[in-house]
């Protein structure tokens, strides 16, 4: 798949690949007989991953850590499991703040439609 492909199908542009590839988020792919370069079928689904680890707030240096281990290989198996799971209990603790936020959110709401009808005389 050549870099254009992956960028219409990413929804990422050339230069954010190519910027990708660069930090080190995504492996240099191979290149072509033009020199172009070549990704491999596993790309998309690499890329949505690292989409939704920054998504859910992971910092940029502990994605590129990630990749690096990751282009390592099974050595890092452990390693990456364990940036996983740390990540896992930040994005649980921010679901139970917005869980939290969004009852609040609903009770002032309900405040409000209260205020307004007993403000028109209803």
């Amino acid at each position: 798949m050549l870099i254009g492909d992956v960028a219409k199908q990413s929804g990422l542009t050339i230069d954010t690949l190519r910027f990708y590839e660069k930090i080190g988020l995504i492996a240099p792919p191979m290149r072509n007989d033009g020199g172009r370069r070549v990704y491999g079928d596993d790309v998309l689904g690499w890329i949505r991953f690292l989409e939704q680890l920054n998504a859910t707030g992971m910092k940029q240096a502990d994605r590129i850590h990630y990749a690096a281990l990751r282009q390592r290989g099974d050595e890092t198996l452990t390693e990456r499991r364990e940036m996983l799971e740390q990540h896992r209990e930040k994005i649980a603790a921010k679901l139970v703040l917005m869980q939290d936020t969004l009852a609040l959110m609903d009770r002032k709401v309900a405040a409000y439609h209260d205020m307004e009808r007993k403000a028109k005389g209803h």
